[in-house]
């Protein structure tokens, strides 16, 4: 169990944390269940647009009551430039508990280092109370998982992904601006 609880949360446990916040949930109002001093979380949508190869991002609540965060990443080694920023890091080490445990998989173990771009769909459901002991947030659910286009779809005037998301064979179907006819 604690393998796969850290398996989940090694790429953007901090993605969640904060979405819930940013999406309108206030973990902060909550009774402390620690002895650390509450102090106020870092902008994590700032950490996150301000990291190098950071294509977007964007925040949504589905109608079940997940708070959700999308992220864009050019690529593995953006990924991993986010993953051990200080941000995520203090992100990390507020929302999870450490038991001196230490987890031997590595993030995108595996993952070529030319791979991307890379999609993060962080998702939190906040609850009454806390369900797990691995985190002190009063959480029915969180996840983080990780996706990359395949080849084809198509838009007409805007996609959701960043512009900077390439996508090989879409097909933009948004009609081309008229031009004035010479008098």
């Amino acid at each position: 169990m604690r393998t796969r609880s850290h398996l989940i949360v090694v790429v953007g446990a901090g993605l969640v944390g904060l979405g819930a916040l940013a999406a309108g949930d206030r973990v902060q109002d909550q009774p402390p269940q620690t002895t650390r001093p509450q102090q106020p979380f870092p902008d994590l949508v700032g950490a996150l647009k301000a990291t190098d190869g950071c294509l977007g991002v964007e925040l949504a609540r589905t109608q079940s009551g997940k708070n959700l965060i999308f992220a864009w990443f050019q690529d593995k080694k953006a990924m991993m430039t986010w993953y051990y920023s200080e941000s995520h890091q203090e992100i990390m080490d507020r929302i999870f508990v450490h038991d001196g445990e230490t987890d031997s998989n590595k993030p995108l173990e595996g993952v070529g280092d030319d791979f991307g771009p890379i999609m993060v769909i962080a998702s939190i459901t906040m609850a009454d109370e806390s369900k797990f002991d691995e985190t002190m947030l009063p959480i029915s659910q969180i996840a983080i998982e990780l996706y990359a286009p395949i080849s084809g779809g198509l838009f007409l005037g805007g996609r959701f992904a960043p512009e900077g998301v390439m996508v090989p064979k879409m097909h933009d179907y948004t009609p081309k601006p008229r031009t004035k006819d010479p008098d």
